[in-house]
């Protein structure tokens, strides 16, 4: 058996008041957001990029431990994070950096081992790189096409990956002509030997979630889920993922689990004019589905509301801070996370988004047993 370090999420500062809580329900120990970093026609991708760093830096200030990013080709949104969270990590000192996710069917493994360590390396071991291995688009016309199904093949680059970043031999030479003399290993320099211990597999199911445990990696739990029992809901599905890695892990991996990030929308209003705004976002997800919210500009999804059965996306927590804070503590799925992850409405701007982040942080989280990053 081969075991990995857990990724080290905890944070020895925090003063978690339990008796607070419901039974059953974990405190969070780590408070995050996770942005698409996106732009509008009229502000331009070098603003929404500024703006990304800006709320970072903001985010830090107000004690958030973790920040995440989204990956999206060929729109509006960022499409290559390791570089933007390279720069991130020139204007922060502490929150970490994440990748949520980056889907490795289009992902050169090596290159991106390269990325990564080299990432890692400047931000100072900050960097939470989230991967997945999921069916992600239909850009095989772009990206080439592969010889066997998407999800067998971003799972052969997975494999691939996570050899390359635990600093084994990828290649020994073995002739002239090869770069290097006969005999030598290569490995992927340069190595970073923290950062196999911060991956996480971005999961849909509970076979993505036991997968993940398989190959010892942390659990990032997204907003849409597939799989689900009928007559099952989204958070009793998601709390059954967490409880089935977490139980998988201990098998396989003979260790206490890493902490489980749960992503989720959690809108708390401080005025009417918020509740009303995310009211309507959630009515947006509601009819719209994952095609909801967009920047100026942004391409319009080939999706719908209308899901296939067993797939459902996550609930939006919003109302009144009492309002949104009753909601989450009686949720079955977040009651099982470590991290809660606020996702953030796609459309929304810089000045939006900090003031979310702030209230979150004032109002609902540190009745989540939450305590501010020092």
């Amino acid at each position: 058996m081969t075991t990995h370090p857990a990724p080290g999420y905890s944070d020895p500062t925090l003063s978690l008041r339990t008796t607070e809580l419901p039974e059953g329900f974990r405190p969070i120990r780590r408070l995050g957001f996770n942005a698409r970093v996106s732009f509008s026609d009229d502000r331009g991708p070098a603003q929404g990029l500024r703006d990304g760093i800006g709320l970072f830096r903001a985010a830090e200030a107000l004690g958030y431990q973790s920040g995440w990013v989204y990956q999206r080709h060929f729109d509006h949104y960022l499409s290559s994070p390791l570089p933007f969270l390279a720069a991130v990590g020139q204007h922060t000192d502490r929150i970490t950096l994440g990748s949520a996710v980056l889907p490795m069917r289009y992902q050169e493994p090596i290159l991106l081992a390269e990325a990564a360590g080299t990432t890692d390396l400047l931000v100072d071991g900050r960097l939470d790189l989230g991967l997945a291995t999921g069916n992600t688009g239909t850009f095989d016309a772009v990206f080439g096409t592969v010889g066997t199904d998407t999800r067998t093949e971003a799972q052969r680059r997975l494999v691939r990956f996570l050899e390359a970043v635990e600093g084994r031999t990828l290649h020994t030479v073995d002739g002239p002509g090869q770069g290097a003399p006969v005999g030598t290993e290569l490995r992927v320099t340069p190595h970073s030997p923290g950062l196999r211990g911060r991956l996480r597999q971005g999961v849909t199911s509970v076979d993505s979630a036991v997968q993940a445990a398989e190959l010892g990696l942390g659990l990032l739990v997204g907003t849409v889920l597939r799989g689900i029992a009928p007559g099952e809901t989204f958070s009793q599905y998601q709390a059954r993922i967490i409880t089935s890695y977490r139980t998988a892990w201990r098998d396989r991996q003979g260790t206490e689990p890493p902490a489980v990030a749960v992503a989720a929308s959690v809108l708390p209003g401080t005025t009417a004019e918020s509740r009303d705004r995310y009211a309507d976002y959630d009515l947006q997800r509601r009819t719209e589905g994952m095609a909801a919210s967009r920047p100026r500009g942004a391409l319009v999804p080939v999706v719908t509301a209308d899901l296939p059965d067993g797939t459902q996306i996550s609930p939006v927590f919003h109302g009144t801070p009492d309002e949104v804070t009753r909601g989450v503590l009686a949720d079955p799925g977040l009651a099982q996370a470590d991290e809660l992850v606020l996702f953030l409405p796609p459309a929304f701007g810089l000045v939006e988004n900090v003031r979310l982040i702030t209230d979150l942080a004032d109002t609902v989280a540190p009745a989540l047993g939450w305590r501010p990053a020092s």
